[in-house]
């Protein structure tokens, strides 16, 4: 039995952009609250994500693992808006892939066997996308996880056997 507490990296230092594989700082908040009670912390090895983990976990070694970086949105890396896609269904939306980047249903493929193969209670410190992506693997539609807001520096709580996948808490704060 796994249970994934998937924590939001902190915001990220202004002006926002749109910022998947980019590598931006972050703005810790004085205080950081303590991160939740884990065997085991990971973290993304973007720079937001590694920064908010050894805040919340000082002192303890934070591994990364590259497969839990937030979604590549390719071209739009760094526009201030992403463009108007328009009215896209959310089954459309989870495969569309930006230009030279990739798609939702992709990050949910390269994700699934990082997070499948943790053990115990483990702190993930990630991405929005990421965090998407843990609760599309509980969800009978997968894209029904795009309807989520994930907040920064919240909690996401995910249990598994390896099989089954349950969503716990979604957005509690730290």
């Amino acid at each position: 039995m796994t249970t994934l507490l998937m924590i939001r990296h902190a915001p990220i230092v202004p002006p926002p952009r749109v910022t998947g594989r980019g590598d931006p700082a972050c703005r810790l908040p004085d205080p950081i609250p303590a991160g939740p009670a884990a065997d085991h912390v990971v973290a993304s090895p973007a720079r937001r994500c590694t920064a908010t983990a050894a805040a919340l976990y000082p002192g303890r070694p934070i591994p990364t693992d590259p497969r839990l970086w937030e979604q590549d949105f390719g071209l739009w890396e760094g526009a201030e808006t992403p463009p108007d896609l328009g009215p896209l269904p959310r089954a459309a939306l989870a495969v569309h892939r930006p230009p030279q980047g990739e798609s939702f249903a992709d990050l949910i493929a390269r994700a699934r066997p990082a997070l499948g193969a943790l053990t115990g209670t483990t702190a993930v410190v990630a991405h929005a996308g990421t965090i998407r992506a843990g609760l599309a693997l509980a969800l009978t539609t997968p894209e029904d996880a795009l309807a989520f807001h994930i907040a920064p520096l919240s909690l996401t709580r995910i249990w598994t056997d390896g099989t089954d996948w349950a969503i716990l808490s979604v957005n509690e704060p730290l």
